[in-house]
């Protein structure tokens, strides 16, 4: 299974402090290890922007390689959920005049060229252009941390 992390889940791992959920980064490590685990080049430039932890931001520079570029075929799909004009709301006004990244609609993309798995803690909101409801609309496995880690059979 690949599991593609969207910026929210990458900050919200800041609460588990390596020093002290050791066997969390160990797992997510694994996955890295693994190919299991991924991301995109525009969840990178998010984190670069956002306030992130010191941990969590050394974390994804010894890990850079998981964020990839989008290929062909991942681009082509992002161009597929912005021909549904309300997804076009996964931009917002602000990151178009700032011109600041926006990562979802490659995260999407992403999962669903490489049969992934989106994990992000965006919440199904009806009638809203977020990840779940786009994934829910393409058939895009998406999961939050908790469930992400209940799939990997960890127990604390």
């Amino acid at each position: 299974m690949i599991y593609v992390f969207d910026t929210s889940s990458l900050r919200g791992l800041q609460h588990f402090y390596p020093t002290v959920f050791r066997s969390i980064w160990n797992g997510i490590d694994a996955l890295v290890e693994r190919n299991e685990l991924i991301s995109t080049r525009e969840v990178w430039n998010e984190l670069e922007r956002q306030n992130v932890s010191d941990e969590v931001l050394s974390w994804a520079k010894r890990n850079k390689q998981i964020f990839t570029k989008p290929n062909v075929l991942e681009l082509q799909f992002v161009s597929q959920i912005f021909r549904i004009r309300h997804f076009q709301g996964l931009i917002g006004e602000q990151q178009r005049l700032k011109g600041t990244p926006v990562a979802d609609p490659f995260v999407i993309a992403c999962a669903k060229v490489h049969n992934g798995t989106v994990v992000t803690e965006e919440r199904l909101k009806e009638n809203a252009a977020k990840i779940p409801n786009v994934c829910a609309h393409f058939n895009v496995p998406c999961v939050g941390l908790e469930i992400f880690m209940q799939q990997q059979g960890w127990r604390f």
